[in-house]
């Protein structure tokens, strides 16, 4: 009986948070936030006033460790912080406590699943050389990931890669060149394991 009004009341609660995070961002222009949007935790946005941010129907952002099968180190952060940064999340993407920073831009299909502790970043963040590590961002080059991709849990996906439409990337890969789709790709560096089909 107490886990069922605790389940009862984790999910008023995240019915509240969505309707006050949504009227957090009622009238900003550069985000843009779809019917059906949902929270699980309050996740940590941040967007410049000259970016855009887009959240389209039924996308799930879950920061809750309380039923999601492995642990999550932190909540879902969504970084579009710089001036003409842009991110794109098409429609039942679910996110679950991974980090989405975009220098230029980052786009993300629909009925993706995104499991906990990915880092997707288009740029490096810092410039490879040693005089310019701490002045230059380094450069941005825009990220593709296709529709209904899975990307597993630890997963880092770095700057200038796509995705194709269907594939799996595993636990725990970083993946630092292209992965067609109905691919299964993994490791470090991730390489092609086998066709979807296969």
């Amino acid at each position: 009986m107490i886990k069922k009004i605790a389940f009862v009341m984790m999910k008023i609660r995240n019915i509240i948070n969505t309707i006050i995070f949504r009227l957090s961002y009622a009238f900003c222009k550069n985000v843009k936030l779809n019917a059906g949007f949902r929270i699980n935790k309050w996740p940590l946005i941040k967007v410049h006033k000259k970016a855009l941010l887009v959240i389209s129907d039924g996308v799930l952002f879950n920061s809750s460790n309380y039923s999601y099968h492995i642990n999550m180190h932190s909540k879902v952060k969504i970084m579009c912080d710089v001036e003409g940064a842009q991110i794109n999340i098409g429609k039942n993407t679910r996110i679950h406590g991974s980090c989405i920073h975009a220098f230029k831009r980052i786009d993300i299909g629909r009925d993706c699943l995104i499991a906990a502790n990915c880092q997707i970043f288009d740029s490096n963040g810092h410039n490879s050389l040693p005089d310019e590590r701490k002045t230059n961002n380094g450069t941005a080059k825009e990220i593709k990931i296709g529709d209904n991709v899975w990307i597993g849990a630890n997963s880092i996906i770095l700057p200038g890669v796509s995705i194709g439409s269907n594939s799996i990337i595993a636990a725990g890969s970083v993946v630092n060149k292209s992965v067609p789709s109905e691919h299964i790709a993994g490791g470090n560096p991730a390489k092609l394991i086998k066709r979807i089909d296969e």
